[in-house]
């Protein structure tokens, strides 16, 4: 989604391909905990990452900026990795793109998160077998912002 709720547009390629059942999905959003580290969240509120950080907010989560920057954003304190932060991650949801997307997903796997979330059109294979095979559980080429009204 972009900063005004529109969805984005995704790739011709990855249209209708997803990573993740629905039941995955379903024990991320309702049980994988409420502090979300959101990966290339910034103050620009035009971003995606920004919109669908506030629906995540709106739905009781707390957000965790992630960003070379390490601004604060939505009243939360940034970090510039998810290495720096100084509590527990509950899910990793990534804005990054797929040719960054698995180092992270390999960091979130490093902190102890419990699920990683790759947005629309951020999808890596190998990405997703490593973390599913460390017991994480992951979806790809979703937007949680999407899911959320449709539990």
């Amino acid at each position: 989604m972009d900063g005004g709720g529109m969805r984005r547009a995704v790739p011709p390629l990855l249209q209708g391909m997803t990573y993740g059942d629905e039941a995955v999905v379903r024990r991320i959003l309702r049980e994988a905990g409420d502090t979300w580290a959101v990966v290339g969240l910034s103050t620009n509120t035009a971003r995606a990452a920004y919109g669908v950080a506030r629906v995540l907010q709106k739905a009781g989560k707390r957000v965790v900026p992630v960003h070379p920057g390490a601004e604060t954003v939505l009243g939360e304190q940034g970090y510039a990795s998810l290495a720096e932060v100084p509590f527990g991650i509950d899910v990793v949801d990534v804005f990054v793109n797929s040719g960054l997307a698995g180092e992270i997903a390999d960091q979130a796997v490093a902190v102890g998160a419990r699920a990683v979330w790759f947005q629309l059109g951020v999808v890596d294979e190998a990405a997703y077998a490593r973390t599913t095979s460390a017991g994480l559980d992951m979806v790809m080429n979703r937007c949680p912002a999407i899911e959320l009204p449709l539990l």
